[in-house]
């Protein structure tokens, strides 16, 4: 799936500054979803041209944020992207239409015109604004006689629930194993799989609540490897996320105890993703129930390292 930042849905709605940024974080934190299932948001280089308040464009706006906010947004908007418009699929005489006005050259054209080449996409728009409703209805004015127009039908997420449950819809079933590895090496930014970390699951019967719970707690690890602030620091969503899975008698992820470390070292000490000749001390684990499978990763989490996963197979401290 393909997800565009609906520029229409800045038009000079808002009062200040203080409101626009609390509009954009929004927007940041559905990019930090969307890369969580390997995609991006596609931008338009006009973007930052565009006024969130009246006679007042983005760029300087956005110049009024603090500096780790106004550093993140401007690596997207001029220069990181991916920027729609360097490869337009429509072209900019076509007439493409929304509620009567015409929307070419824009970004609901671009996603319009690509839905109607059955590419799947979607829209993701700032709010409050006069998009604020979904799906948005687009036609593409074909000027033939007794044809009717073609239509596309796009969706337009404003929220984190609404594009997760979208993403999470458009991915492929995963029927296999090998599906699973290929989602998880393509899904996590701060995970680092060994190569391999799978292969311990060729012989366990393939179960599919199985890959979706080993897949939600890799979702998991991969927001705790990316809850710091920019000095490192650990982030409150770092905070509660240890509290919530890391802590307690029935964490979802804890250690081994101090007597499987003992018995089964050898087995805890994997060879290390990077450097395979020197070892790795796994003995921290995230744990599956239904197939009883162990996911084994590295610890502590660290800001300037990647989580290296290195185990995902059946328990291995059985007596």
């Amino acid at each position: 799936m393909e997800l565009f930042a609906n520029d229409l849905s800045v038009h000079s709605q808002f009062f200040n500054v203080e409101a626009f940024r609390e509009s954009f974080s929004k927007i940041q934190t559905l990019r930090n979803m969307a890369k969580r299932y390997g995609r991006d948001i596609y931008c338009s280089r006009s973007l930052l041209m565009k006024q969130p308040i009246s006679g007042v464009p983005m760029s300087q706006a956005i110049g009024q944020f603090s500096r780790d906010e106004r550093r993140s947004i401007m690596v997207w908007l001029t220069a990181g992207g991916p920027f729609w418009d360097d490869f337009m699929r429509h072209d900019p005489d076509d007439y493409f239409e929304c509620g009567g006005e015409v929307v070419t050259n824009t970004a609901v054209a671009e996603a319009a015109s690509r839905s109607l080449l059955a590419i799947q996409c979607a829209l993701v728009s700032f709010v409050p604004s006069d998009w604020d409703f979904s799906p948005i209805r687009v036609v593409l004015r074909s000027g033939k006689d007794g044809s009717p127009d073609p239509v596309a039908e796009i969706q337009n997420w404003r929220t984190v629930s609404e594009l997760e449950k979208g993403l999470a819809d458009a991915e492929s079933p995963i029927n296999t194993w090998d599906e699973l590895e290929v989602n998880c090496s393509t899904r996590f930014k701060r995970i680092h799989f060994s190569d391999s970390a799978f292969e311990n699951l060729n012989g366990v019967p393939f179960a599919r609540s199985s890959a979706i719970r080993i897949l939600k707690l890799l979702e998991i690890l991969d927001q705790r490897a990316t809850s710091f602030d920019l000095g490192g620091v650990p982030t409150p969503e770092s905070h509660r996320l240890n509290k919530d899975y890391f802590l307690g008698e029935n964490a979802l992820f804890s250690d081994s105890s101090e007597t499987e470390k003992q018995r089964f070292k050898d087995r805890l000490t994997f060879k290390h993703p990077v450097n395979p000749e020197l070892p790795i001390w796994c003995p921290w684990h995230a744990k599956e129930h239904h197939s009883l499978l162990r996911i084994h990763f590295s610890w502590p989490i660290r800001p300037d390292t990647p989580v290296y996963v290195v185990y995902v197979g059946p328990k291995l401290t059985k007596r």
